[in-house]
């Protein structure tokens, strides 16, 4: 899991499946090596999965950090009038979503790169655990990028391990200009809710 941010895994390809079963939906996903959290659906996207509201039933919405797809997929169950764009940076996990979405036939999750978003997309909500081992910077720089595409009237929703820093980014994110609240707590992890605050580009 050391590699799952980098574009191109170099791990040997292990094909596998796990299953996500939510209140609302039940998904057989492909997983493989190289990509985040393969052997099972990771605590922290359950239970933002399992605590979040439902997302916005149109309009653009964005996983950030995609993976193999458990958020993705559940946000278009969730709304199937809205369009989900997947994000990543490992094309490896772009795959996957895209046949899991596939599979599901959830036709309207858009697995993308994090550079092939077109410009002039904003979000209504953006679900996301973030890649936080990739380092303080580098995730500040990534939710920056992000968090400023949100509509004036759209929120995000990020599941943050205490112990990896989850208090200490969301006084990050206040001092930034978006508004950030503490919505859940469990098992260690907090569910953060961020406003589209001042950083909201033009």
């Amino acid at each position: 899991m050391a590699h799952y941010f980098e574009e191109r895994p170099q791990a040997v390809s292990r094909p596998g499946a796990v299953m996500l079963v939510l209140p609302d939906l039940h998904l057989r996903l492909e997983t493989d090596s190289g990509v985040f959290s393969p052997g099972r659906v990771d605590p922290g996207t359950r239970i933002l999965l399992e605590s979040v509201p439902p997302p916005p039933a149109e309009g653009d919405l964005l996983d950030l950090g995609c993976g193999y797809g458990p958020v993705a997929l559940t946000m278009a169950t969730r709304a199937p009038g809205a369009t989900v764009w997947a994000v990543d940076v490992n094309r490896r996990s772009l795959e996957l979503c895209g046949r899991n979405a596939a599979a599901a036939a959830l036709d309207k999750v858009r697995p993308v790169h994090a550079d092939e978003v077109p410009p002039q997309v904003r979000f209504k909500a953006i679900w996301s655990n973030p890649p936080i081992r990739i380092g303080k910077a580098a995730l500040h720089e990534m939710l920056g990028r992000w968090l400023s595409r949100l509509t004036p009237d759209g929120c995000a929703y990020l599941v943050v391990q205490k112990h990896l820093g989850s208090d200490s980014l969301q006084r990050w994110l206040g001092e930034q200009g978006w508004p950030t609240s503490r919505v859940a707590s469990r098992s260690a992890y907090r569910i953060l809710k961020v406003e589209a605050g001042r950083k909201r580009e033009a």
